[in-house]
């Protein structure tokens, strides 16, 4: 329940004062290439114009959490044709392989908010 109230901040503020379109992505994994079996998968998603950031938001992070994340941005960019411009990980603790992970790929990580 706390992540969605801190989704819910922060989406308020990113739309509001930056100007984003902010809305929760799903998409139907039938082959199973984020969790390795058919699922639905979700994931939020900022946007404007041509810009988009994809955020996960998790009260705690470890290096499969990063991977999973990562598989998601992936979905998301097959299944919609659109590049990502930023990957972002909003978290209050995170692990340090995790963060070693998320740097690798590229991922942003905000912690200690």
């Amino acid at each position: 329940m706390s992540e969605e109230a801190f989704r819910e901040g922060l989406k308020a503020v990113v739309e509001k004062e930056f100007n984003f379109r902010v809305e929760r992505w799903r998409g139907y994994d039938d082959e199973g290439k984020v969790f390795g079996y058919p699922s639905l998968i979700e994931v939020d998603v900022a946007v404007q114009d041509e810009k988009i950031i994809l955020i996960e938001v998790k009260s705690h992070v470890d290096v499969s959490d990063v991977f999973e994340f990562k598989r998601k941005m992936e979905f998301y960019e097959e299944k919609t044709k659109k590049g990502v411009s930023r990957k972002i990980i909003v978290t209050p603790y995170v692990e340090e392989k995790a963060f070693e992970a998320a740097l690798k790929f590229g991922i942003e990580v905000y912690t200690k908010v």
